[in-house]
């Protein structure tokens, strides 16, 4: 199959088979996601953008109504949408492939943004940033911290919370996530043989603020 894109590219800041955090807010920490279509707009560019051959004729879609064959670029590890703020963990699985699907990804919302909301010029704040997940600890901690973005109570169970936020990666592993497709979930599922859920719930309670350092990007 002809690639749109020569993947591999000079000096490219990321290796094939390690792991990042990426994450970006937008300009003036303005909000990027203004509806629930935003958001569903956004996991299914996800989807859409993780091929390294072009979008032809692309039209939003949910990531269930069409699964088809792509040649993946990164595996989706977690994700979480937060009204200004995203956040990803990737694993890049072929050379060039995060600078290219976060080029995709960046340019395909800002241009439906744009047009949505009659625009024009910057939605993100820059570059994305990145960091290398290297530590045991940031590899374990790291999907807990992405995902626990959207609590804003810490009244009930928080794990239920979670579980019902759809713009995240968390229902996926807890089993109630209308995304299924976006998630690359087996590499995160061996990390905890006692089961997602129960980690998950564990680290909730505990909350140890060394294990948030390892994580956290403020």
């Amino acid at each position: 199959m002809e690639l749109w894109y020569t993947l591999r590219m000079n000096r490219d800041p990321f290796a094939t088979g390690s792991i990042y955090h990426i994450y970006n807010r937008g300009t003036d920490k303005r909000a990027i996601f203004l509806s629930n279509h935003d958001r569903q707009r956004f996991v299914s560019n996800l989807y859409e953008f993780n091929d390294a051959n072009p979008a032809l004729n692309w039209k939003y879609k949910s990531p269930l109504s069409e699964v088809r064959p792509r040649t993946k670029m990164v595996e989706v590890l977690a994700y979480c949408l937060m009204p200004n703020h995203y956040h990803l963990m990737l694993r890049q699985i072929v050379d060039g492939g995060i600078t290219l699907f976060m080029r995709k990804l960046g340019t395909g919302y800002t241009m439906y943004f744009n047009t949505l909301n009659d625009r024009s010029g910057a939605l993100f704040q820059g570059k994305f940033k990145s960091v290398t997940v290297e530590r045991d600890a940031q590899l374990r901690y790291l999907p807990h911290y992405i995902h626990a973005n959207p609590l804003d109570d810490s009244r009930g169970d928080l794990v239920a919370q979670l579980a019902r936020y759809n713009f995240s990666s968390a229902p996926t592993y807890l089993g109630n996530n209308p995304y299924d497709a976006v998630t690359d979930t087996e590499f995160i599922r061996t990390l905890y043989p006692e089961g997602y859920e129960a980690a998950l719930r564990d680290w909730l309670i505990a909350k140890n603020p060394d294990d948030i350092r390892e994580v956290a990007i403020d």
